[in-house]
C-alpha cells in the first residue's frame, strides 16, 4: 500500500514538475478550447506558409502536382462523357414512354415526305399504312436477338398506293441449322393488308457483304438496292396485321418491347466529378506533411538516391521503471 501511494506521488511530483519548466510560448493561451486549437496552428503564419509553399513549389512536388492535374482534367472529361450517355438514356426513355402506348396515326400524317429520313424525335411513333406485300422481296436480318434468343428479323416492303413502299419488320424467327438454311419463315399474307407499328429510323451499314436476301443490320440504302424500289426513310416494327375478315395471317414472333433502364451512366458521371480535386489533395497532404516532418520526404525519392537515416528516438524512462531499479 505504501509502496503504491509513493508511486502515485512521485507521478503528480513528475507532472507538476514538467508544467513548471516547459517554456512558454507568446500568444499561447493558458487552458480551455483555445489551448487545444493553438496546437494545431503554427508558431508564425508567415513562415509556416513560406516554407510550405517552398516545399510545394520544388521541382518533385510540381511534377507530382502536374500529374495530380491531368488526372483532374481526366476525370471532368470522362464524367461529361458519361453525363452525356446518360442524357442520351433519358431522351430514348422519353420518346419510347410518350410513343409506345400512343393511338397510332397515318402514315402520311407522321411523315409527310416519304424520301426524307425519320426526325430522332419522332422515332417510335405508332402509325397505320395500308397496302400489299411484296413477298418476293422477304429479307432476314442475321444475328438479331429477342429475349436473350439470336435468331433473325423478318422484313417485307409493303407496297402503298402511291408507288412507295415501306420495310416492316413482321417480327422475329429462330435460327436454322446453318446461316444457308434459317428455320421455317411464316407466309407473307397476300391481298390488301392494314399494318400497325412503331417508326423507327434505319440502322448504320456493319459493311459485311452478305447473301442475296439476306441483311446484316437493317440499313435502308442496303435494302432499296435488294428490293429495287423507293422506301420510306423508316422502317415499321409490327404490332398487329389487319387483313379482309375472316382471314388467318400467320406471323413470326414479336419483338421484345424496348429497354428503357437509364443503366448507370449517372452513377458513374459523379463518381468521376467527385474524383477531380482527390489527386491535388493527396499531393498537398503530401507535402505538407513532408514539411511538417522536416527533412523527412515521403514523396517518390529521385533514382540511385538513398533515404536518409533517421535519428533514434530517445527511450523514455518510466516511473515503475525507476522503483523498480
Amino acid at each position: 500500500m505504501q509502496y503504491e501511494q509513493r508511486r502515485l506521488q512521485r507521478s503528480v511530483t513528475e507532472t507538476l514538475r514538467s508544467v513548471a519548466t516547459r517554456p512558454k510560448v507568446s500568444g499561447m493561451p493558458a487552458s480551455g478550447t483555445d489551448a487545444i486549437g493553438w496546437l494545431f496552428m503554427p508558431p508564425s503564419v508567415g513562415r509556416y506558409r513560406r516554407r510550405v509553399l517552398k516545399v510545394v513549389t520544388s521541382r518533385r512536388w510540381l511534377t507530382w502536382l502536374a500529374v495530380a492535374t491531368v488526372f483532374a482534367l481526366a476525370c471532368v472529361f470522362l464524367g461529361r462523357w458519361q453525363w452525356g450517355r446518360h442524357e442520351d438514356k433519358v431522351a430514348r426513355a422519353q420518346r419510347i414512354d410518350s410513343h409506345y402506348s400512343a393511338s397510332p396515326v397515318p402514315l402520311s400524317q407522321a411523315m409527310p415526305r416519304p424520301a426524307a429520313a425519320l426526325p430522332q424525335a419522332q422515332e417510335w411513333t405508332m402509325v397505320t399504312a395500308t397496302g400489299r406485300y411484296a413477298a418476293s422481296h422477304l429479307m432476314l436480318v442475321r444475328n438479331r436477338p429477342n429475349n436473350g434468343v439470336f435468331g433473325y428479323e423478318v422484313l417485307v416492303p409493303l407496297e402503298l398506293a402511291d408507288g412507295t413502299a415501306l420495310l416492316v419488320d413482321r417480327g422475329w424467327i429462330p435460327n436454322g441449322r446453318t446461316a444457308a438454311e434459317p428455320s421455317r419463315t411464316p407466309a407473307t399474307p397476300a391481298g390488301d393488308i392494314t399494318v400497325t407499328g412503331w417508326l423507327r429510323m434505319g440502322e448504320p451499314s456493319l459493311g459485311r457483304k452478305m447473301s442475296n436476301g439476306q441483311l446484316a443490320s437493317i440499313n435502308l440504302a442496303e435494302a432499296r438496292v435488294q428490293v429495287s424500289t423507293s422506301l420510306y426513310g423508316a422502317y415499321l416494327i409490327r404490332r398487329s396485321e389487319a387483313g379482309p375478315a375472316g382471314e388467318h395471317i400467320e406471323t413470326p414472333q414479336p419483338l421484345a418491347m424496348p429497354n428503357t433502364d437509364l443503366g448507370p451512366h449517372l452513377a458513374y458521371a459523379l463518381q468521376w466529378w467527385l474524383a477531380v480535386p482527390a489527386g491535388l489533395v493527396l499531393v498537398l497532404l503530401a507535402a505538407r506533411r513532408e514539411y511538417l516532418d522536416g527533412d523527412e520526404p515521403l514523396g517518390p525519392l529521385p533514382v540511385g538516391s538513398a533515404a536518409p537515416a533517421r535519428a533514434p528516438k530517445a527511450k523514455k524512462t518510466r516511473i515503475w521503471d525507476e522503483e523498480d531499479e
